[in-house]
């Protein structure tokens, strides 16, 4: 307990560095009695006690110690509509948001990673089958609020336990290309019994296309002759996803 709240410390007391660099001018009043009741009000209700653009403002305080990061929080959910669509922004879409630098830029890129992170450790190294929500959830968190498409692979052994997750190709906002061949190549080298095949839609909408049936049968067979099990292939939306085992497709 104590170990965390000296992170905590840490992560949030940013006043206190202020106040070492006198030739930057020091934090007013106003502004570091804001800021340390939104910390409180974090620490004693947690985010779900907060609107989005107070868990913004929480994020950039570190970014921009000095200034009103509200106008800029404001600014960023305009842009791109909440909290999460703001963290997955690509870095391109945030610098042409008035008012944000590279120190915002990688802030918010530091809490992108951390959630991933903290996702995929509760779905690594365990049975998948078991942990179904967790693994929607992280293939959400990872994938949901991309604006280009990609396509993961899913590595199992023999108990179904998770092995290894890796991106298997980028795409555009409506294409990603897929080789069957490399796909179960991969498999073979990591010795995986199953895979499960996921990859998103920019769009939001996750019904299958044409060319994502096609290219899901064509895996299907490539496995099925290498002794591979295919367990299911997800298209994960902007809310919800679509498992093609659940529907019948394969």
């Amino acid at each position: 307990m104590n170990q965390f709240a000296e992170s905590h410390s840490l992560f949030f007391d940013v006043d206190n560095v202020e106040q070492i660099t006198p030739s930057k001018g020091r934090v007013p009043s106003y502004m570091r009695d804001h800021r340390k009741r939104l910390r409180e009000r974090f620490m004693s209700g947690g985010a779900a006690s907060m609107p989005d653009y107070e868990m913004l403002e929480l994020v950039l305080f570190r970014a921009i110690p000095r200034q009103d990061v509200k106008p800029l929080a404001h600014a960023l959910l305009d842009a791109f509509g909440d909290f999460n669509r703001v963290i997955s922004a690509s870095i391109p879409q945030l610098r042409r948001v008035n008012g944000v630098g590279e120190a915002v830029v990688t802030e918010l890129k530091i809490v992108e990673s951390a959630a991933h992170r903290l996702a995929r450790a509760k779905v690594m190294q365990r049975h998948v089958m078991s942990g179904w929500d967790a693994l929607l959830d992280y293939c959400h968190t990872v994938m949901a609020h991309r604006d280009t498409e990609q396509f993961r692979i899913l590595y199992l052994d023999t108990k179904n336990v998770l092995i290894a997750d890796e991106e298997q190709a980028c795409g555009t906002v409506d294409h990603v290309p897929v080789y069957p061949r490399e796909v179960v190549k991969r498999a073979l080298e990591l010795n995986a019994a199953a895979i499960i095949l996921v990859h998103n839609h920019p769009s939001g909408d996750p019904t299958p296309s044409d060319a994502d049936i096609q290219m899901t049968d064509q895996i299907n067979q490539a496995a099925a002759a290498l002794g591979i099990t295919v367990h299911d292939h997800l298209i994960i939306g902007k809310s919800c996803e679509m498992s093609f085992r659940a529907q019948g497709l394969f």
